[in-house]
C-alpha cells in the first residue's frame, strides 16, 4: 500500500519548498509529502488521489493564498478526505481567522510563521495530529472498485467475473453510497450511462468495460505465449484444472482456455462437504484458487476470458480458433467444458435476468440480500448449498422444488443440515410460472402442482439451479454427441462412427483421435466434482500414450 499523504499547500513558492523539505525530513519515511500551490490545485490532487484510493493524513494550508483561502480550501478538503487532520499555517495578523476556522471548519491546530526552528515549533504540534490521526486510521482499500446500481446486469456481470477469477474488489453501489457520487464526479462522469464503471488502483477508469477488457487492465492471460503447444485443454473446471496439473507435471506443453472463470461451475459452489481430504469442506472458490495455484507451478498457462469456437484437424495437429480469432495448434485436445445452467423458461425471467433473477451467484449476491427473502429454485446439491450460504443473510429463505421432497436430488447431509435451519423453508410440488417488476424483479408467481394454487411473493432475489447443459454447438460436425449434446467417448462412440488408426479408441477419446472429453460434458458422466478430477488425471495418461503415435 502506498504511503498516507501529508497534502501541504501554499501559493508562496519558496515557503512550500521550505515546509515540503521539514515535512519530509521528519515524516518521510512513513508519509508521502505533496505539495500544491492553490487551493484549485489542491482540490484536483485530492480528486486524483481518491480515485487512486489513496488516504491523506493531514492538510497544512497557508491561509492567506489568492482565489481560495486556507479555511476555504479545508471546508471543501474535509467532504473529500474527512478524516485527515487540518492545520493552517498563518501569519499574526490572521490569528482570529484561525480561531474562528476552529469551529467553522473544524480546524484542529493552527501554527504560526515562521516555525523555526521545527523541532520545537513544528515537529511537537503535528506528532501530536498524526498520532491521534493514526489510531483512528482504517486503510483504504487498494484494488478495484466496480460503481454502479445493484439492478444492473452488465455489473452483475463484472462482479461475478472478478469473484470468481479470485481478483479482490470493492462494489460501491451508486444509488445508497456517497462515496460512489463522489468518485463518479471526480472520475468527470456525472450522468448514469456511464455505469457500470470500474476505477483501477491507478486511478484510471474503465466505463462499461468488457471482461475481456478488465481481464487484461488486471494482469489476467487472455492471449498464448507460444503457438503450439503439447496439450490444449478447453475449460478450467474441475476435470481441466486436474488434465493441467497432471499434464503439465509430467512434462508437456499445457495451455487451458476457460470461457469465464477457473473452477466451472464447482468453482460457483458457495460449499463442498463432501470431497474427499477437506472434513470440514471447502467452497468452490477455494478449491478452484488452490487448483490454479497449483497448475501454474507447474508451468501451465490459463487463458481467462477466452472461448474456443472451432477445431480443425491437419494431419497431426488438431488446430483451435480462440474467439479473437487466433489460433492455437497442439497434438492433443482435451475437452472439459463442463455445463451451464438450464435457463428457466417462463414469462419475465429472461427480462430480469441480471436484475433480481441470477443463475448461481450465491457467493457474488448473497450480502446483498441482507434481511431479505430470497428464494432459490432447485431442489439438487447446489440449491441446497445455495440455500445454507443465503441463510447467513436473508431474513427468510425458501425452497422452490418441483419434486415432493429434496431426498431424490440431494444429499442426505445436505438435506438434514436444511431441515434444522429455522430460516429456511422448503415448499415441495412448486414453481415459478412468472417474474414480474418494473426496472427490476419485485413479484414471482408460483404454482402448487398438487392443489393447482397460484401464489405471489414478493423479492428481489430469486436464485435458479435447475440443472445444466452441455455448450458444444460450436463441436457440430467435429466429435460425436449424443441427442443431449453431450460428447461420447470410448465404447459410447457408434461403431457407425469411421475410425483411422490401427490401435483402438482409448476410455476417454472422442470419435476423432487425439480429441478426448472429461468431466460433466461427457455423455454418462456421474457429474460430482471428485469424478471429474479423476477423469482429468487418467485422461493424460492416454494423452501420452496417443502423442507417443504421432
Amino acid at each position: 500500500m502506498d504511503k498516507p499523504v501529508i497534502l501541504t499547500i501554499d501559493d508562496d513558492p519558496a515557503v512550500l519548498q521550505a515546509i515540503a523539505r521539514d515535512l519530509r525530513k521528519q515524516y518521510g519515511d512513513r508519509f508521502r509529502v505533496v505539495r500544491a500551490d492553490s487551493g484549485t490545485t489542491a482540490l484536483e490532487v485530492l480528486q486524483q488521489l481518491k480515485l487512486r484510493g489513496d488516504t491523506v493524513a493531514l492538510f497544512l494550508a497557508d491561509q492567506r493564498m489568492p482565489e481560495m483561502s486556507g479555511v476555504e480550501f479545508l471546508n471543501q478538503a474535509v467532504d473529500v478526505f474527512p478524516q485527515a487532520k487540518r492545520a493552517l499555517l498563518t501569519a499574526y495578523a490572521d490569528t482570529n481567522a484561525a480561531i474562528d476556522a476552529i469551529n467553522t471548519a473544524q480546524l484542529d491546530y493552527y501554527l504560526l510563521k515562521p516555525w523555526d526552528p521545527p523541532e520545537e515549533k513544528l515537529y511537537p504540534v503535528l506528532d501530536d495530529l498524526m498520532n491521534d490521526w493514526q489510531v483512528g486510521f482504517k486503510p483504504e482499500f487498494q484494488g478495484v472498485k466496480v460503481i454502479a446500481d445493484r439492478w444492473s446486469p452488465e455489473s452483475h456481470d463484472l462482479r461475478d467475473f472478478l469473484a470468481r477469477n479470485q481478483v479482490p474488489y470493492r462494489w460501491l453501489d451508486i444509488e445508497h453510497n456517497r462515496e460512489a457520487q463522489q468518485l463518479v464526479t471526480y472520475a468527470g462522469e456525472k450522468d448514469n450511462p456511464c455505469l457500470p464503471m470500474v476505477l483501477l488502483p491507478n486511478g484510471e477508469k474503465l466505463v462499461k468495460p468488457s471482461t475481456t477488457q478488465l481481464a487484461q487492465q488486471v494482469g489476467m492471460q487472455t492471449e498464448a505465449n507460444r503457438p503450439f503447444y503439447d496439450l490444449v485443454i478447453v475449460g478450467g473446471g474441475p476435470a481441466g484444472l486436474s488434465a493441467a496439473v497432471y499434464g503439465a507435471s509430467e512434462g508437456l506443453r499445457t495451455v487451458t482456455i476457460e470461457r469465464q472463470a477457473p473452477g466451472g461451475q464447482a468453482g460457483s459452489s458457495s460449499r463442498i462437504e463432501n470431497y474427499l481430504g477437506f472434513p470440514a469442506g471447502l467452497s468452490g472458490g477455494d478449491l478452484a484458487r488452490r487448483a490454479v495455484t497449483q497448475a501454474k507451478r507447474f508451468g501451465v498457462e490459463i487463458l481467462t476470458p477466452q472461448e474456443a469456437k472451432a477445431i480443425r484437424l491437419e494431419d497431426n495437429y488438431r488446430i483451435i480458433t480462440l474467439s479473437d480469432g487466433r489460433e492455437v495448434s497442439c497434438h492433443a485436445v482435451i475437452l472439459a467444458m463442463g455445463v451451464t445452467w438450464r435457463r428457466l423458461t417462463v414469462p419475465g425471467i429472461e427480462q430480469f435476468t441480471g436484475a433480481g433473477v441470477y443463475y448461481g451467484a450465491a457467493q457474488t449476491e448473497a450480502a446483498a440480500c441482507k434481511n431479505e427473502d430470497v428464494y432459490v429454485v432447485g431442489g439438487a446439491n447446489s440449491a441446497g448449498q445455495a440455500a445454507m450460504h443465503f441463510s447467513k443473510y436473508a431474513r427468510k429463505v425458501r425452497m422452490l422444488v418441483r419434486g415432493e421432497s429434496l431426498a431424490r436430488g440431494m444429499s442426505r447431509y445436505l438435506s438434514d443440515r436444511i431441515a434444522s435451519t429455522d430460516n429456511i423453508e422448503v415448499l415441495p410440488c412448486h414453481s415459478v410460472i412468472e417474474a414480474q417488476g418494473g426496472d427490476r424483479l419485485e413479484q414471482i408467481s408460483v404454482k402448487d402442482s398438487q392443489t393447482g394454487e397460484v401464489k405471489t411473493f414478493d423479492t428481489s432475489s430469486l436464485f435458479i439451479f435447475i440443472g445444466a447443459t452441455p455448450g458444444t454447438e460450436w463441436l457440430d460436425g467435429v466429435v460425436q454427441r449424443d441427442e443431449g449434446s453431450f460428447i461420447c467417448t470410448g465404447p459410447d462412440v457408434s461403431a457407425a462412427s469411421p475410425w483411422p488408426l490401427k490401435r483402438d479408441r482409448f476410455l476417454l477419446e472422442t470419435s476423432v483421435p487425439g480429441i478426448f472429453a472429461v468431466g460433466d460434458v461427457r455423455h454418462g458422466s456421474v457429474k460430482r466434482v471428485a469424478s471429474s478430477v479423476g477423469e482429468g488425471s487418467i485422461c493424460v495418461s492416454f494423452v501420452h500414450r496417443h502423442l507417443a503415435n504421432v
